[in-house]
């Protein structure tokens, strides 16, 4: 049994209007065309990434992980490559107060098996003191390798909320490669799939149609309460937190203002 398809005029609000499936095909086929043209501009892209030039650096400068002090260079693990995330840190902050957005990118890289399947390591570095990251990083129960930078210099330490890569030539390393912002979107593929979805982010700056619910800040659900409401008051956490043995509700950050 069949339906008729609804008149587009009468389709509910803020939904898309609902067509026969051959009208659905045609446009869908239209899309991936245009979807096709940017993954071939992504690939383009990422073979002048490879053919970027590098620079040297001192891969002797300490880090401070959970063995003590180690050189930059033992992040490789003995490969040749390694993909850093540089997580945002605020000194002194209980763990709500923690940087939501870099908590996006770390929680999605829990796990580097696929990584160092094809040679390369993964580690998170911030410039919180050791102490403090040790004890967030076993709450968050994160299983890859974090190590504390602060004091060293770029592009190593220095500011943080970067992707960056190194290559390593026997003791010597070199950085190949950083982005910010919107360049680690590629680490979290929540953003990829949530892109895919009618309603999208649900962000201000996102083209929609004016009858789609309201957008909201940047990034607005990366931080909820209790009950899982998307705020950037002082009783939220960052979303994965509430997942976590002793993740209680609270009233306060626990540090001076707000990044947003």
């Amino acid at each position: 049994m069949t339906t008729k398809p609804e008149d587009p005029a009468t389709a509910p609000p803020g939904r898309p209007p609902v067509v026969d499936p051959a009208t659905w095909q045609a446009a869908r086929d239209a899309l991936l065309v245009r979807e096709k043209a940017h993954t071939r501009e992504g690939d383009a892209i990422a073979a002048a990434r490879r053919r970027l030039p590098m620079v040297e650096l001192d891969g002797t400068a300490e880090v401070v992980g959970p063995d003590g002090p180690v050189p930059f260079r033992d992040l490789f693990q003995g490969r040749d490559e390694l993909v850093v995330y540089q997580h945002m840190w605020y000194d002194g902050a209980p763990h709500q107060g923690q940087c939501e957005g870099c908590t996006t990118t770390a929680w999605h890289l829990k796990d580097a098996v696929y990584l160092n399947a094809r040679g390369v390591s993964f580690a998170v570095v911030t410039t919180g003191r050791w102490d403090e990251v040790a004890s967030y990083v076993d709450f968050m129960g994160y299983t890859q390798p974090w190590y504390s930078v602060r004091g060293v210099e770029p592009p190593i330490g220095g500011e943080m909320g970067h992707l960056v890569c190194f290559l390593r030539d026997g003791d010597r390393v070199f950085l190949t490669y950083s982005t910010t912002g919107r360049g680690n979107e590629p680490a979290n593929g929540s953003l990829g799939l949530l892109d895919m979805t009618p309603y999208g982010r649900g962000e201000a700056w996102e083209d929609k149609p004016g009858s789609w619910p309201e957008g909201h800040q940047p990034c607005w659900y990366w931080r909820s309460d209790a009950a899982g409401n998307a705020t950037w008051g002082p009783d939220s956490r960052p979303v994965p937190q509430w997942t976590r043995p002793g993740a209680t509700p609270v009233e306060t950050l626990g540090r001076n203002g707000h990044h947003h």
